[in-house]
């Protein structure tokens, strides 16, 4: 055997080939787009199923988001050390669980308690990304973890429409059950050729920052959910979001304090770094604003709604997704030329443009995939630039902090994009399964103003940042 054969099939911790880690890995990626494609195009579906209002049922969408927004960083701390195949399977086994109860013939409750499960999925990214560094040779890693982003995306693409066919042809539950069936085969091979980590000390764990975070995120979009039932200036309502700033005001503080914080708040303090991390937060409510209304409206009953099926309600995210990718290429070069606090501003203009064509738009079926195909612009140009911003405004040794804390507040954008749609489709809608003359504009015109609000702040706080044509002319 030639040393080069030798070194490609040497195998890692664990007691197996490389050659088959990195198929792996890219199965348990796939359960992160599975995580996302099985939520958006079936809002209404739920609601029929389980003969619950649209603003209930957009919970099915809000609750994953949630809790990946708390198990991301969580997840994260746990496995970055000797646990971290432990805490991989232990996350799959979850969203396996989850799968199981959103497919079971259970009431409402046990298949929103399933799709909450279904949110560690959400996590996984981060810790696969941390399993290709360590345990794949250096010519492998790095094109690894490029594929495994690359799955994300179009993983999600792809699986809109293939969710919508299989709810189409048999059921919503069986959906589900096709999403459990993957996700049970990614927890086995896992559990085959997954390595252990290195030899690695253990680090502590920020117990009152989890709990904080997780407590006002939680606070903040059951007081946005459920204040037009309770009544916005209700005891219940007040109390709530009391309880919100007080979470979160002292999980700011024990970050602060913490010599090993879960998230490294101070890492946002400057005005670059801020800004952009508003952006990314900003950019996330407004995508999820328009995607959830987008899919909501295309299958309601006429004569507002389109009345499409969950098959074309899934179809219409397929440009959303080509445009996402498409543009963050472009966008990546383009920042590298102009600097990105042009881009990132320029691609929340076109998430604003996006909201606004949908205010004015969004009658016929060629509106929503108009709206669709243009706020995948904005967004995969926003996306893909953000990253760049931050980890420019912050010392190297703490790039990945940083982006730990972009990802967090990506994640919690999505929940409260998709919280604010269920108080709007609550506002709006005149009845359970339909949407009022009325929801389709104040959605674009609520995603405009975030919008135009990302591209100001980013524009304003970022300033000019060093291209690398300025660095060549330095050197």
């Amino acid at each position: 055997m030639s040393t080069a054969s030798a070194g490609r099939d040497a195998p890692v911790r664990g007691g197996r080939a490389p050659r088959l880690l990195a198929p792996v890995l890219v199965l348990l990626a796939a359960v992160v787009a599975v995580t996302s494609s099985v939520g958006v195009p079936f809002i209404p579906a739920v609601a029929e199923l389980y003969d619950a209002p649209l603003a209930l049922a957009q919970w099915s969408l809000t609750l994953p988001f949630l809790v990946g927004t708390v198990a991301t960083p969580v997840l994260g701390r746990l496995g970055d050390g000797p646990y971290r195949r432990v805490v991989v399977l232990g996350a799959l086994t979850l969203v396996v669980l989850g799968g199981v109860l959103t497919a079971l013939p259970l009431p409402l409750p046990a298949f929103l308690a399933g799709r909450a499960l279904q949110g560690f999925g959400l996590s996984l990214m981060p810790l696969l990304m941390a399993v290709a560094r360590e345990a794949l040779p250096p010519g492998r890693s790095g094109p690894t973890i490029a594929v495994l982003s690359v799955t994300v995306v179009s993983g999600v693409g792809l699986g809109y429409p293939l969710a919508g066919l299989v709810a189409e042809l048999g059921g919503l539950r069986a959906a589900f059950w096709a999403a459990a069936a993957v996700c049970g085969a990614a927890l086995v091979a896992a559990a085959v050729v997954l390595p252990a980590p290195a030899a690695a000390p253990r680090r502590p764990f920020d117990w009152p920052g989890a709990v904080l975070l997780g407590t006002g995120l939680a606070a903040l979009l059951l007081a946005l959910s459920e204040g037009g039932d309770w009544g916005w200036s209700s005891p219940l309502f007040l109390g709530t979001v009391a309880t919100c700033l007080v979470a979160l005001t002292g999980w700011v503080v024990s970050a602060t304090r913490s010599p090993a914080p879960l998230v490294d708040v101070r890492l946002a303090r400057g005005r670059r770094a801020a800004g952009g991390h508003l952006a990314i937060l900003l950019v996330s409510v407004a995508n999820y604003l328009l995607i959830g209304c987008v899919t909501v409206l295309a299958q309601a009953p006429q004569p507002r709604g389109l009345a499409t099926s969950v098959l074309v309600a899934g179809l219409l995210l397929v440009p959303y997704s080509l445009a996402t990718m498409a543009a963050g290429q472009v966008a990546r070069r383009l920042a590298e030329r102009l600097g990105g606090r042009g881009v990132v501003s320029g691609s929340a203009l076109v998430v604003a443009v996006a909201g606004a064509c949908f205010a004015v738009l969004d009658t016929e079926l060629w509106h929503l995939f108009l709206a669709m195909a243009v706020l995948g612009v904005g967004v995969g140009g926003a996306f893909a630039t953000v990253p760049g911003l931050v980890i420019a405004a912050v010392p190297a040794s703490e790039s990945s902090s940083a982006m730990a804390l972009n990802q967090v507040l990506r994640y919690a954008g999505f929940a409260l994009g998709s919280a604010l749609t269920a108080v709007v489709l609550d506002l709006t809608s005149p009845a359970a399964g339909d949407v009022g003359a009325s929801t389709g504009p104040v959605i674009g015109l609520a995603t405009c103003a975030v919008g135009l609000t990302a591209a100001g702040l980013t524009w304003l706080l970022t300033g000019r940042a060093p291209t690398s044509r300025d660095t060549v002319r330095s050197g």
